[in-house]
């Protein structure tokens, strides 16, 4: 597998615009490369004292972790006593025995996070496989204020309400609260063989909202299943509420980009599924202009850091109670422009695979967990195959379709 993420990689560089794979693939260091994500989606009160245990699922495994922390949406100075990372044996609280190490930060095992920002820990020593779980335990001593987090985990973590002391337990006796919300750990990067990470960005149908708690059968989790053989990983920057063209829970995604995607580690393919929550909401958004813009804003700011981008077509929303016939005509503009538009180097239409053929305005039942807005397991595991199969097809540097094309198929391209 490490031969095949070396070739991967240099294939993948061959698509990038201005560049060339050299006639012999030189052995390249270990990158790091983002193996979970979430985005911050808001604040929630401070659990002074607790030791948090977060429950994390990686989608590609290494030889060290390093763990990224946010006090993003925070108004006064974060500090945590103490951070550990451990695989998680079964699926409570407990750690593997002999894998629970403390994170440091610049040799430190106590930080403080200035407010709006990020910090990421220290390399830590340990080998985690791929599709493992992972405890990040973090322990705050003091009143931090309101606490950056991620709302719909849809997973299961857990709190030692006294926790001093606790973040270093292996066993999870004291962790006796459960929460379904991850707090302050927005990412884990990994160090190893892998040939970069997908970033799944959008709204609640990303974030994995009908889809079953604690299964991690969210679309982006099945789509890591799907490339994890070609060595990537697929990190899911969705966020429920969010929206296109202006803030609604969390920023915008114009605003989030950067911090949320293109400047997550490895990345090699930005997947973009927003919009829907623009046109079914409020103030009224149905100039079809406007979406078009954003999404030539996304892709420019992708490509000029040779990230390449799919786009995902809305799927359909007939029967949930924001439908209106005036919205739909705004959503199938929408997914005219992401067909045809051409700005994107693939197209996933998760529109026509989920979509009822005798209903094209509402989803297929057996992909309706009964809100008909969402997706539950199985359409969930639809819209992954989509985009896989939109991956074989991203674009090679020159603009035409790596299928066929004179220069060596990109990385995506073998992705199937």
């Amino acid at each position: 597998m490490a031969g095949a993420g070396r070739i991967l990689t240099v294939l993948l560089l061959a698509m990038l615009p201005g560049t060339r794979a050299p006639a012999v693939a030189e052995p390249a260091p270990p990158p790091w490369t983002g193996s979970w994500e979430t985005a911050p989606s808001g604040t929630a009160s401070a659990l002074p004292g607790a030791a948090i245990r977060n429950v994390v699922h990686l989608s590609v495994g290494g030889t060290a972790v390093r763990i990224r922390l946010g006090n993003r949406f925070g108004t006064a100075p974060l500090r945590l006593g103490a951070v550990t990372v451990a695989l998680r044996r079964g699926t409570g609280p407990d750690a593997v025995p002999g894998t629970l190490r403390t994170a440091t930060f610049h040799g430190a095992t106590t930080v403080t996070v200035p407010p709006g920002q990020d910090m990421v820990t220290d390399p830590v020593p340990l080998t985690v496989p791929a599709a493992a779980d992972l405890l990040v335990t973090v322990y705050t001593p003091e009143d931090g204020g309101p606490a950056t987090y991620h709302q719909t985990a849809l997973q299961t973590s857990y709190v030692a309400p006294d926790g001093a002391g606790r973040a270093a337990d292996e066993d999870g006796a004291a962790y006796t609260t459960t929460v379904s919300r991850w707090y302050y750990v927005t990412g884990v990067d990994v160090l190893g063989t892998a040939s970069g990470s997908i970033v799944a960005f959008g709204d609640s149908l990303t974030d994995g909202n009908g889809s079953t708690p604690d299964t991690n059968h969210r679309w982006p989790d099945r789509l890591a299943e799907r490339v994890r053989a070609d060595g990537f990983g697929v990190l899911n920057a969705g966020i429920s509420g969010n929206r296109l063209l202006r803030d609604g829970t969390g920023p915008s995604a114009l605003t989030r980009l950067d911090a949320d995607a293109l400047d997550r580690a490895g990345v090699r393919v930005l997947v973009v599924l927003e919009g829907i929550n623009d046109i079914k909401g409020t103030p009224k958004a149905d100039d079809v202009t406007a979406y078009a813009d954003a999404y030539r804003t996304l892709v420019a700011r992708a490509h000029a850091r040779g990230i390449r981008v799919v786009g995902v077509t809305l799927t359909p929303y007939r029967g949930f109670s924001a439908y209106t016939d005036a919205r739909e005509a705004v959503r199938q503009q929408v997914n005219a422009f992401i067909r045809t538009g051409g700005i994107f180097d693939a197209v996933a239409d998760a529109d026509a695979a989920l979509r009822d053929p005798t209903d094209p305005a509402r989803l297929l039942p057996a992909y309706d967990p009964g809100d008909h807005l969402h997706f539950n397991d199985t359409g969930m595991a639809v819209v992954a195959e989509t985009v896989r199969a939109a991956l074989g097809a991203v674009r090679c540097g020159d603009g035409r379709s790596c299928r066929g094309a004179a220069t060596p198929p990109s990385a995506l391209h073998a992705l199937r």
